[in-house]
């Protein structure tokens, strides 16, 4: 299942970067070009400011999750059902931040097609 959340994902930004794509290229004059590019960064800074506060939210998550194993690990002899939660939490996390670095790559594309659009007249 998590290998088609990765591939939906995937296909998802495929088919936004598409849309710039071709957006950008259908329009001939350049102040519309211009005008829809700069928009589509404008959305696009606001995407990556949302994926760099997501990055620093895993970061917490990851420092709750070194501290779960710290105090886990002091309480050997007894048998800790919060174990098999800890090891989910890291799972998701890592799900999330290859989520993130994904959506970063794309983003940073649709950043490079906009301004090789805006400086090409």
């Amino acid at each position: 299942m998590t290998v088609l959340s990765y591939i939906y994902r995937f296909v998802a930004n495929f088919i936004f970067l598409a849309m710039v794509y071709f957006s950008l290229n259908f329009l001939e004059k350049y102040e519309q070009r211009a005008t829809v590019a700069i928009l589509v960064l404008v959305y696009v800074i606001m995407r990556t400011l949302s994926t760099l506060r997501s990055f620093y939210f895993y970061q917490r998550i990851e420092r709750l999750e070194i501290e779960a194993r710290r105090l886990a690990g002091l309480v050997k002899g007894i048998d800790n059902p919060r174990r098999p939660l800890i090891v989910e939490v890291s799972e998701l996390r890592r799900y999330g931040e290859i989520i993130a670095y994904m959506d970063l790559l794309f983003l940073c594309l649709i950043v490079l097609l906009c301004l090789a659009k805006i400086i090409r007249a």
